[in-house]
């Protein structure tokens, strides 16, 4: 476990850290698993469920279909929270900053390691668009799969796209007894980092 008593200059190094100790949790099952925040064009937040495909130093890198709600909600206001949950750890990291497409080679890596049936649903759904009936969307994803039946590999639509975070604020949170939870933010400064403690 890596306590808040001492924390690295970077936190993405402390992310990196406490998301190995997520991994390597059995009660855990979606470490990856973080709720998503943006604005729609008339000021309500929105908020839903997505997955962490790839981090670094710049960035927290997600999926989504550049037609949804959420890709829509990103074009009008490009910044986003995301916020990590690991309740057997007692443990929440917040992070905010702006969003923008990863690119193309992002997307193609990150879509390549999807299984093949998760990739022809990407082809198949109108994420978030309304279906006359459920079976609507298994007849295309049965047409679908006989479409590339014969393709070694399905390739990414051209909707599915990769986007990146790149944090300016990030805050960990650790639980202790008495609620004397730890708080510790992270403020971009320049080109390095800025700490503080914050009141539990």
């Amino acid at each position: 476990m890596h306590e808040l008593t001492t924390h690295p200059a970077d936190p993405h190094v402390l992310f990196r850290a406490w998301y190995e100790d997520a991994q390597r949790c059995d009660a855990i099952r979606y470490a990856h698993a973080m709720c998503l925040s943006t604005v729609d064009a008339e000021g309500l937040p929105d908020a839903r469920t997505v997955l962490l495909k790839h981090f670094d130093d710049a960035g927290f890198v997600f999926f989504t279909d550049a037609r949804s709600p959420k890709a829509r909600q990103l074009e009008g206001r490009p910044a986003a929270a995301l916020t990590f949950y690991w309740g057997p750890l007692d443990r929440q990291v917040r992070l905010r900053g702006e969003v923008a497409p990863a690119g193309d080679e992002r997307s193609d890596a990150c879509f390549a390691l999807r299984p093949r049936e998760s990739r022809i649903t990407a082809w198949a759904s109108r994420q978030s668009e309304p279906l006359a009936r459920r079976g609507e969307l298994e007849e295309r994803v049965e047409s679908l799969t006989k479409e590339f039946e014969n393709e070694d590999a399905v390739p990414r639509p051209p909707h599915w796209r990769a986007y990146r975070l790149t944090a300016r604020i990030v805050e960990f949170w650790q639980a202790r007894a008495g609620r004397l939870h730890d708080r510790l933010l992270y403020v971009r400064d320049g080109g390095g980092w800025r700490t503080s403690w914050l009141e539990p």
